[in-house]
């Protein structure tokens, strides 16, 4: 189509040429009120063709017979009105009336010529085909079949021994087409059979045929279905009567159905089955089209044989687009635009003033577009577009104006071309000699200048300039330029004519591949040449790439430019390759194609089939028909497997043909896709070689396609969540005639992507369907659209949802653990490295290597927006385990791999302030790697943990020197726990204890320190004593839930008297940790957490147990701590220890905890006294001081 880029004086311009268009709508178009139509009459019979036309007069009629102008006579008669009469037809073998009329009605404007009529004179001619005489047993079928050449088409009716046969029964069907059935003959069916066909005009009669019966003599054999008379491909026009056949026998008697090869139902309004199975429609149209299979199966098995015929309908031309009518200035250009359809394609003529229009080099059809170029007085006229076939003709017309003028300038002078690019050529020109300054616009007028009937296009620009850049030209052509100046009332002759070439470029697309196996180790590569349009140039060499799935290598082989196939060979047998192509120009490689999958064949000492022969052929822009051949070989092939989807989306599930099936037409596609196809036959031995090949589906340019009503899109789409990856949709079917196959493709896209890869279009033919595998907390948009009859609707309205969030699915990433006191940690990590997950807290899992051997952690929570924790009252000689996980709103998220530090014991004289230098270098940390703070954020902690120090030692020192000395005969006491918190040990029972306290505590500031490594616990009389401080430390990072409200059982603690309750160790106290080897043998590695809890406990599934470090009594209360030997306690101290066995017990009983999240401690592995509860009666007291 002719491409129109104007400025603001196009406007002008057009309104000055277009002005006289008036004249085209105000004058007396010449136009028919009446055209001939078919008619048949009898010989000898009078015959009317009636022709009425309107028009400013005086209006004339003429008649022609098979193109050729009729001379008024005698025999034939033109009435006033305009008709044809003929009072006596004849119809002879040296003249006859019959054949193909048109009238031709002219007046001043022009000559328009009718549509074609047919005269029928009614005659039967002989039998081409008579009845033959038939020999059957009793019990089987009988058929007798006879066609007659008639005119119009005769009834056929058949005779018993020259009497009428009679159909009551319904054992006897006479089918439309003139076939006699007769099933489960008798007897009494012998006899002469004739058959009889009847026209208007004449009755004739066939020869006679015996028909013997032979009784049958014993029971009969079992025997497979056998079709002994199937269906013949037919074709008909609109309206008629079809009658497709299908007779079979077998034992038991077989049970005949009828379907179609494209899956459609057949339509049951104007279908029925005649007789025993015989399939007759009435009143066919277009819809009933296509192949129909006869299936004979033998009941209660799966014995069944299948014959296929094609029904084709032809259809009459009609015009879908109509040419309209033009004014132009002379020398000026004229496009009449004409599409028509129907079956089979109808050819379009050009007629002008009723004769076929003369092509030459000004005048010039398109395909079925007229082009005038270069106008002059004699092109005004009448023109109309024919469009005819063997199914009748039809006309439409358009008047073209030509518009004179005198005093036009000359043509534009000195024309030069000059190519810029592989698309683009600047024309330049110098302005006309004469009448230059009444010059308004010129026309650019450029035309392929290689090859027939090339289609001219042109381009409209003002008076301002004399040059122009064409830049919509195909890469590697020739074109021919001429330029036109226009000025009000006229046009100049066409200026010299220009040729130039355009350069090349890379091809615009690959060949499409078509892959098969030979053998379980090659693949033959196959592919046709670019078209000139598509390769932009001359093919130079092509690059064929392949690889295995599982394997990232690339092979690459460059063929020469002449190459259409090529063998790849000792491949791998059963593996999938991926393969693509590129081609290249002198100017480069194009883009490589997409990878299209082929699976060699599993090595089988069987032999399969053959790989098919494929063929595919686009039938519009929606449906691709699939041919395909098999070579003869002995292997049986019992069907075939066909498969195909959109380049880019998954493999859609395979389709079972029947083995008889050498076509199949895919519908439901999109324009303008590439298609992968592949079929495979299937025989007993295995599935066959495959055959892959790839197509691309058209444009939607085709008048029918452009005019057919699309169907409306799906209604009411809703979307349901089930869970975080995945949603329900439903929708309602449109309003649509019932019968028809109807499809659906839902396309899902996450909202505000630019990856073409995320979207997805899942096709299928329910109303409903789950869309699953959806990320967590990401808002989808969903449309549906709907096809049938191989057209598609538009899409539906959109409808937004966003999927469920989920629990996080990873850990936190870069856990980090430093250590930046003697006791305390710094925990850092980052969030979760998945997108849309909003963390609300995190839970940190930590134990030392022996609390986790005996299946305890100890747990903090953080709010999802800090990614650091402290961790404290650490014991100094451990190897202390550390792990994290994220949770938000839905659950718990996985644990991050276990991070180890080390803490080195600590010296025997240790200064006031923890925070040396030689304790940090001598730390080492495991984790991902080794991670150290920096200097920057090491001073800053420095000093303020140095301030927060000082003022600590202050005010100890201020209390103690406040403190008087007193004696006390306090029972004496060993505390059990780590001794860090405001109730370290049994906290004391009145002030006169805290007084004893004071008194009897060392001059020590800070911690006593065993010389042989053991914990910060000082022992008196008056029980254990602690830093009361010591638990503030590094409080700004605590964020954990307290409860300030003390429970009963802290009171009761809190109320000690000596010879209450003492707390007893059952492990073994002097055994030393193992070392990490042996540990890791019996325990397994650190990071192994499937053990479970004892009963009463939940599973945590970590190693053991934990407990909750949300309140302070955990650290420091020994009614909530977990039993721990205190690490003053040493090898060296077997004689303390052994003194305190034996005057201290401790009664195992069960307590309670609190844990955040998980289980408490197993009570089987607490010693401690329980709230309430007294001594047991063999627990013993305390000695006394």
């Amino acid at each position: 189509m002719a491409k129109f880029k104007m400025k603001a004086c196009q406007q002008l311009l057009l309104f000055l040429l277009f002005l006289p268009l008036s004249g085209v709508l105000c004058f007396s178009e010449l136009s028919f009120i009446t055209e001939p139509s078919d008619v048949t009459v009898l010989p000898k019979d009078p015959a009317v063709l009636d022709c009425q036309a309107h028009g400013q007069p005086p209006v004339t009629i003429k008649w022609l017979k098979n193109g050729v102008r009729l001379a008024e006579s005698e025999h034939i008669r033109f009435l006033p009105n305009g008709s044809l009469y003929i009072p006596k037809t004849k119809h002879t073998k040296e003249d006859s009336d019959e054949g193909f009329y048109q009238c031709l009605s002219q007046n001043k404007y022009g000559a328009i010529l009718s549509q074609r009529s047919r005269l029928t004179i009614a005659s039967i001619s002989e039998f081409v085909l008579h009845p033959v005489p038939m020999v059957v047993t009793e019990g089987s079928v009988a058929r007798f079949s006879c066609a007659v050449t008639s005119s119009p088409a005769a009834t056929i009716t058949w005779e018993l021994n020259q009497s009428t046969l009679p159909l009551q029964t319904e054992r006897i069907t006479v089918l439309p087409n003139g076939v006699l059935q007769i099933h489960n003959v008798q007897v009494e069916d012998a006899g002469q059979y004739r058959c009889v066909a009847t026209n208007i005009g004449s009755r004739l009669k066939s020869r006679e045929a015996l028909l013997t019966v032979n009784k049958g003599v014993g029971p009969k054999p079992r025997q497979r279905p056998r079709i002994i008379a199937g269906p013949q491909n037919v074709t008909a026009s609109l309206h008629q009567t079809v009658v497709l056949e299908c007779v079979a026998t077998g034992n038991p008697w077989p049970i005949i159905s009828w379907s179609r090869a494209d899956s459609k139902p057949i339509d049951v309004y104007n279908a029925k089955v005649l007789g025993n199975g015989n399939l007759v429609i009435t009143d066919v149209s277009s819809k009933h089209s296509g192949v129909y299979l006869c299936r004979a199966t033998t009941p209660g098995t799966r014995n069944h044989t299948i014959a296929a015929a094609n029904l084709t309908i032809l259809e009459p031309p009609s015009i879908v687009e109509k040419p309209e009518s033009q004014t132009r200035p002379r020398a000026g250009t004229a496009r009449f635009m004409c599409q028509a359809e129907g079956v089979p394609q109808p050819r379009i003529t050009w007629l002008k003033n009723g004769e076929e229009v003369h092509l030459n080099g000004r005048i010039k059809m398109y395909n079925s577009k007229l082009v005038i170029t270069q106008i002059i007085p004699e092109d005004d006229a009448i023109y109309q577009c024919m469009a005819e076939s063997e199914q009748g003709s039809v006309l439409s017309l358009a008047r073209l104006i030509v518009v004179m003028s005198e005093d036009r300038p000359s043509a534009p002078r000195n024309i030069h071309a000059e190519t810029i690019s592989s698309s683009a050529i600047l024309l330049a020109w110098e302005r006309p000699l004469y009448n230059a300054d009444k010059v308004i616009a010129y026309s650019i007028h450029y035309m392929k200048a290689e090859g027939l009937n090339n289609e001219e296009y042109q381009v409209v620009i003002g008076n301002d300039t004399t040059s122009y850049i064409i830049d919509d030209l195909e890469p590697a052509r020739n074109y021919s330029f001429y330029i036109v100046a226009y000025m009000p009332m006229g046009a100049s002759r066409m200026s010299d004519q220009v040729s130039q070439h355009t350069l090349e470029d890379v091809p615009l697309r690959t060949p499409e591949l078509s892959l098969t196996s030979h053998s379980s180790t090659d693949i033959q590569v196959s592919w046709q040449p670019l078209p000139a349009k598509v390769s932009r140039g001359r093919v130079s060499a092509y690059r064929l790439s392949y690889r295995t799935a599982a394997d990232n290598t690339v092979t690459s082989v460059e063929l020469p430019q002449n190459s259409t196939e090529y063998l790849l060979e000792a491949l791998q047998p059963d593996t999938i390759y991926l393969l693509r192509m590129a081609a290249a120009t002198r100017v480069g490689w194009c883009e490589p194609s997409a990878w299209t999958s082929h699976r060699t064949p599993k090595t089988s000492s069987n032999k399969v089939p053959s790989a098919p022969i494929l063929q595919l052929e686009p039938l519009n822009c929606t449906s691709i028909v699939a041919r395909w051949q098999t070579s003869p070989e002995s292997v049986a092939v019992q069907g075939y497997q066909l498969c195909y989807h959109e380049e880019g989306q998954p493999e859609q599930p395979s389709i079972q043909l029947q083995a008889r099936t050498y076509t199949y037409t895919i519908s439901g596609l999109d324009p303008r896709r590439k298609y992968h196809v592949k079929i495979l036959a299937v025989s007993q031995a295995g599935d066959g070689y495959q055959t892959d090949q790839t197509v691309s589906t058209p444009g939607c340019v085709s008048a029918r396609d452009q005019l057919a009503a699309a169907p409306p899109p799906p209604d009411h789409v809703t979307v349901l969540a089930n869970n975080s990856s995945a949603v329900s949709l439903r929708w309602s079917r449109p309003a649509f005639p019932p019968g028809k196959a109807v499809s659906y493709t839902v396309r899902c896209t996450p909202v505000g992507t630019h990856n073409a890869s995320a979207i997805r279009y899942i096709q299928t033919t329910k109303q409903s369907m789950m869309v699953q595998n959806l990320d967590p907390n990401t808002r989808y948009e969903f449309v549906v659209r709907l096809h049938v009859d191989q057209m598609s609707s538009s899409w539906s309205s959109v409808v937004y949802h966003q999927t469920l969030p989920a629990a996080p699915s990873q850990p936190p990433a870069g856990v980090r653990v430093t250590l930046i006191e003697d006791d305390t940690a710094l925990v850092s990590w980052r969030e979760p490295t998945e997108p849309n997950v909003v963390i609300t807290h995190y839970t940190i899992l930590y134990a030392s290597q022996k609390a986790w051997m005996a299946g305890h952690w100890q747990i903090m929570q953080r709010e999802g927006s800090h990614t650091m924790a402290l961790l404290e009252k650490l014991e100094p000689g451990n190897v202390y385990l550390v792990k994290i996980s994220a949770s938000n709103q839905v659950g718990d998220g996985p644990f991050s791999n276990i991070v180890e530090l080390a803490l080195k014991r600590g010296n025997a004289h240790r200064s006031k302030n923890p925070r040396h230098s030689d304790s940090f270098a001598d730390t080492t940390v495991f984790s991902d790697g080794l991670y150290h703070i920096d200097q920057r954020s090491m001073t800053g902690i420095i000093v303020g943990v140095s301030i927060a120090l000082s003022c600590i030692v202050m005010c100890a020192l201020i209390l103690i020197s406040k403190g008087r000395p007193r004696k006390s005969s306090s029972h004496k006491v060993i505390a059990v726990g780590t001794g860090e918190g405001p109730r370290a040990g049994v906290s004391l029972p009145n002030e006169r204890h805290a007084e004893n306290v004071e008194a009897l505590m060392p001059m020590i500031s800070g911690h006593f320190l065993d010389s042989k490594g053991g914990s910060n616990m000082v022992i008196n009389s008056a029980g254990p004593v602690s830093n009361q401080n010591q638990s503030k430390r590094w409080l700004f990072f605590k964020r954990e839930i307290r409860n300030p409200a003390e429970t009963d059982v802290e009171r009761r603690a809190s109320l000690y008297e000596a010879g209450k309750t003492v707390l007893r160790y059952d492990e073994n106290l002097g055994s030393a940790p193992l070392p990490p080897s042996s540990r890791e043998i019996i325990y397994g590695p650190l990071h192994s957490e499937s053990s479970h809890t004892s009963e009463g406990s939940q599973e945590t599934g970590d190693s053991g147990h934990y407990s909750n470090e949300e309140s302070n009594e955990e650290m420091s209360n020994p009614l909530t701590s977990m039993s721990s030997r205190p690490e003053s306690f040493g090898p060296d101290d077997s004689t303390t220890i052994a003194e305190l066995k034996q005057s201290f017990e401790v009664e195992n009983e069960e307590m309670s905890s609190h844990p955040l999240h998980h289980s408490a401690p197993d009570a089987s592995r607490l010693c401690c006294t329980s709230e309430g509860s007294r001594p047991a009666p063999h627990a013993s007291k305390a000695a006394g001081s």
